[in-house]
């Protein structure tokens, strides 16, 4: 291993070598925790959007100027000089939002605003009345946005050229700032059968899930469809109160096998085990390699009877060191005694994710790597 880029990570960056100190690779969730049931999901909705009362801050594009236009005409001024309009004080933006499942008329949600052409700042600037829509083709107008934007940051310039910025002014937030027009059509069951979504497909969760509910509300109440699905039926009793009877569902526990995986991130040098994971006993050797290079200088006299200055010459010196190596055992069955066991080798994050690498490749490390 390099010893110059162990030197770079260790200055700046911290290893997450462990999550969970269970030797078990199984835990109980709830199935709220699991599964989400299908029909019941959040909805993106997206319009275009200005914003108005900039400060000299606003957009310098000519589609500025034709939208400023628009809005008049709608309010009934008529623009017939494009040349008396400026777009110093708008920005056109991109306004969206999350459309929770079951949201009713009436209520409101957040919207998020960013600019979308060469504005400066949206500091101090109003949302005109914006129509979102949701994905697809389609008119439907779901919710109205309008309102203040509120920054999570600043733009600030000073006469002598000098500026200071914080985060983004160009993107900014309107709490509550859209109110929903239209309601999302949403079904969820049959009135007989719902279907529930794994968030973390896997034939094993999916055959847990299944075998719980089978527990509580009696054989073939629930069947694996795939990795993926679980189609329940409802009782016949329940089927009356289909909000209590989800609400009853989502608590049951179910005992599932957590997958056994190590994320590595190598821009940053983080690395998370998860609590399943294992190594087989294996050999590991570990040894750094150090380059120096060193710079002297020396003065070299000019010629005699001349008026030449002396010249300065640069001698580098380069020293390479590669100390011993040795095979240290390495073994762990939970993940304590893996970090335990990877800790006592002293290794930078670069190094540990090397091993890590190199491990799952000799077949000593049982779970799978993740790349994030």
């Amino acid at each position: 291993m390099h010893n110059l880029l162990g030197k770079y990570f260790q200055r700046g960056l911290t290893v997450f070598a462990l999550v969970g100190l269970c030797a078990s690779a199984w835990s109980a969730s709830s199935i709220r925790d699991l599964c989400e049931v299908q029909g019941a999901r959040e909805n993106r909705i997206t319009g275009v959007g200005i914003v108005v009362g900039l400060m000299g801050t606003g957009d310098g594009a000519a589609a500025s100027i034709e939208a400023q236009k628009n809005v008049l005409e709608r309010y009934g001024i008529d623009v017939k000089d494009l040349g008396s309009l400026s777009s110093k004080n708008i920005a056109i933006c991109m306004v969206d939002a999350v459309l929770p499942p079951f949201a009713k008329e009436g209520t409101t949600i957040d919207v998020n605003v960013e600019s979308v052409l060469d504005a400066s700042s949206l500091e101090g600037g109003q949302l005109l009345e914006t129509y979102l829509r949701g994905p697809g083709p389609g008119d439907t107008v779901y919710a109205v946005a309008s309102g203040p934007v509120s920054l999570g940051g600043f733009n600030a310039d000073t006469s002598a050229g000098t500026s200071v910025r914080s985060n983004h002014p160009t993107a900014g937030r309107i709490a509550g700032g859209a109110m929903i027009e239209q309601e999302v059509p949403a079904s969820i069951t049959d009135g007989e059968r719902l279907t529930l979504l794994v968030r973390r497909p896997s034939f094993e969760a999916a055959n847990e899930i299944s075998q719980a509910l089978d527990t509580a509300y009696g054989t073939n109440t629930a069947t694996a469809l795939s990795g993926g699905a679980v189609q329940v039926r409802i009782p016949p009793e329940k089927q009356r109160d289909l909000v209590a009877f989800i609400a009853e569902l989502n608590k049951l526990r179910v005992d599932v096998e957590q997958p056994a995986v190590v994320v590595i991130n190598e821009r940053t040098g983080t690395i998370v085990v998860g609590g399943g994971v294992m190594i087989k006993p294996c050999q590991v050797a570990h040894g750094s390699l150090t380059v120096e290079i060193s710079t002297t200088e020396t003065a070299v006299p000019a010629l005699p009877f001349t008026d030449a200055d002396p010249l300065v010459v640069e001698n580098e010196e380069i020293e390479v060191t590669e100390p011993e190596v040795s095979l240290m055992p390495v073994e762990g069955t939970s993940a304590a005694e893996v970090a335990r066991s990877l800790n006592m080798l002293r290794l930078t994050p670069r190094d540990m994710i090397a091993i890590f690498q190199a491990l799952h490749a000799a077949g000593a490390l049982e779970a799978e790597i993740k790349k994030i």
